[in-house]
């Protein structure tokens, strides 16, 4: 459809595995940069991200072709992916499943 338009926001919330400490305040504004990059990635826009110690908040701003389910599977992958070769002493961390 030449003349259709979308605008979907998308707000998620995700924690660390059994909601344990995990995301200190000295690694938080990496992290969150970190996950911008991922989600303009997916040609979404991530438009606010945030959070504490065990869980962030994403506002984002996603391409009709793209699943929520997709998107957030991949920045919760790759996050985590992340933090383990950027800091090896936090080698136990994870997100929380589903």
């Amino acid at each position: 459809m030449p003349h259709t338009y979308s605008n979907l926001l998308v707000h998620v919330i995700f924690s660390t595995q059994e909601r344990r400490s995990a995301i200190p305040p000295a690694i938080q504004s990496d992290l969150f940069a970190y996950m911008g990059g991922i989600v303009r990635g997916l040609r979404g826009m991530a438009l606010a991200i945030g959070g504490t110690n065990d869980h962030v908040h994403v506002l984002m701003r996603l391409p009709q072709d793209q699943s929520v389910a997709d998107v957030v599977r991949v920045v919760k992958t790759n996050s985590s992916r992340w933090i383990h070769e950027k800091w090896p002493e936090r080698a136990s961390f994870s997100w929380q499943t589903g």
